[in-house]
């Protein structure tokens, strides 16, 4: 039986807690910050959690942790 890959994209993009959770980092932060908002910019840098409906697809894409 062959091994089970790793999305590619998706092991970038999130990051596995102590805990089994998963964070990703929001989109918008890395140019054209002038017109941006201090309290805009500041929740941008904040990693998120994933949400409980997404789970299971983020487990399907990353089948190794």
């Amino acid at each position: 039986m062959p091994k089970i890959k790793t999305n590619r994209a998706a092991a970038k993009r999130f990051k596995k807690t102590g805990s089994g959770k998963y964070t990703f980092s929001k989109s918008h932060h890395s140019h054209i910050l002038t017109t941006k908002s201090r309290k805009r910019k500041r929740s941008l840098k904040k990693m998120q959690l994933i949400k409980k409906s997404d789970m299971r697809e983020v487990r399907l894409l990353l089948p190794n942790g």
